[in-house]
């Protein structure tokens, strides 16, 4: 079950094309009452629906023009305690908990070949983890995205 109704999506739509735009805009936008989006804005901002705005900077434009994906195999009785270290890593930009092969999936990001050497060493080098596997990233096909998802719940589908 969403969190978020058709008038939800209709204000995230509207925030996606004009990201900037102030809740009295929005109101005028979308036909609806300023408080109502107000207080939509409110309960995002206490839900944290929203992320935060550094998600929307590319590595690239801050010098790290290069990607890549760290499986990771993980002593499950450290598995906190590297999780923890792995959040110290400046370069590191994700980490998801996986099922199957591997238990990390760690994303990182690298000024260059050596630079990420380096990276994969420090990952590698945290006690508890086991193994390594590092997939460079050639091209970003599909970025993230959310749109077609906030699309169709406008749409009441």
């Amino acid at each position: 079950m969403t969190k978020l109704d058709r008038t939800d999506a209709r204000l995230l739509l509207a925030l996606c094309d004009a990201p900037r735009a102030t809740g009295v805009q929005l109101a005028t936008m979308l036909k609806l009452a300023r408080n109502t989006v107000q207080a939509r804005l409110a309960r995002w901002d206490q839900d944290k629906v929203l992320a935060p705005i550094d998600r929307c900077v590319s590595p690239r434009d801050l010098g790290y023009p290069l990607k890549a994906f760290i499986s990771v195999v993980v002593d499950q009785h450290r598995l906190e305690d590297v999780i923890a270290e792995l959040e110290k890593v400046t370069q590191v930009t994700q980490v998801t908990g996986l099922s199957g092969a591997a238990d990390l999936l760690v994303a990182v990001v690298a000024t260059d070949a050596d630079d990420l050497y380096r990276v994969a060493g420090l990952i590698l080098a945290v006690p508890g983890v086991q193994r390594t596997t590092m997939s460079v990233a050639m091209h970003e096909v599909i970025a993230y995205r959310t749109r077609p998802l906030i699309e169709k719940l406008a749409r009441g589908e």
